[in-house]
């Protein structure tokens, strides 16, 4: 049997309690409110956006350092000396982890690692999926579980429609700047990640019922897809006819299977609060 531990940043917006499931082993990245720096996961999110609130601030976001890295793979080390580990990142043209990582890694032999060129459940799903995996083939070589979570990556399509697009300018996080003053216009734009980077893709009108619907429908109409199961992530204030709207939408579209996810603080203070998101994997 292998034994390999999965390695993750909380960007991947998996939750604590399904990490402990898996086995997945989370690296904190950093939200500074004000003054005061916190680990994502620190505060509820909601409670993050309203100690902003009253500061007058928006919340600013710090990736992975590489001491933060090496303090998980020392435990992990400690705990399991003949583990292999599997390092599955967070976008690395996004933020610095992935490089953190690196160079946490120099003489550990037993660490592997690869970019998924995805965040929040994009990421999120390929890890979760990876550890499932792993569960159905114990024997499975770590090179082998890193080519099958590669793929898988490959295939990941991610998509969101922000809650208030001044947290995306505020944290520098578009690539393009086509939709600054969107909101006055009620345009609601959809930000795919191409080659690793968020990018405003598709302008959404009307409602946020409206746009959550349309931002599922155009991630579907890029090709065929794998209807076993798709991820949903809300940011906090996300109504729940929204959510049901996009619930009974999965089932036109013909998913099987859906799983609902939230925003950590670190996604939550790129997309602001009330954001929608949905990631599947395109066909074999």
């Amino acid at each position: 049997m292998s034994d390999i531990v999965i390695l993750a940043e909380t960007g991947s917006d998996v939750p604590a309690s399904e990490a402990a499931e898996l086995g997945i082993e989370l690296v904190p990245m950093h939200v500074s409110i004000g003054q005061k720096t916190i680990d994502d996961g620190d505060l509820a999110p909601a409670e993050m956006l309203e100690e902003c609130r009253q500061l007058g601030v928006l919340p600013r976001t710090s990736g992975c350092t590489p001491g933060d890295f090496a303090k998980a793979l020392d435990r992990i080390h400690a705990a399991r000396p003949g583990a292999q580990i599997l390092y599955i990142a967070y976008s690395a043209v996004t933020t610095c982890t992935y490089e953190s990582a690196r160079t946490a890694a120099e003489g550990r032999d037993y660490v592997h690692m690869f970019d998924t060129r995805h965040v929040t459940i994009g990421q999120g799903f390929v890890v979760t999926q990876t550890a499932r995996h792993l569960a159905q083939n114990p024997d499975i070589s770590v090179e082998e579980l890193q080519a099958w979570s590669e793929e898988l990556a490959g295939r990941m399509r991610m998509g969101f429609v922000p809650g208030d697009l001044g947290y995306l300018r505020a944290g520098g996080r578009l690539s393009n700047a086509a939709f600054v003053g969107a909101t006055l216009l009620r345009i609601k734009p959809v930000i795919e990640l191409i080659d690793g980077k968020l990018v405003a893709t598709k302008k959404l009108r009307g409602s946020m019922e409206k746009a959550a619907i349309g931002l599922m429908d155009h991630m579907a109409i890029q090709g065929d897809y794998d209807p076993e199961l798709i991820y949903f992530v809300r940011s906090s204030g996300l109504p729940d006819s929204i959510q049901r709207a996009a619930e009974a939408h999965a089932r036109e579209l013909g998913f099987k299977a859906w799983r609902w996810y939230d925003t950590g603080d670190v996604i939550t203070s790129h997309c602001g609060p009330g954001s929608f998101a949905v990631a599947f994997p395109a066909a074999k």
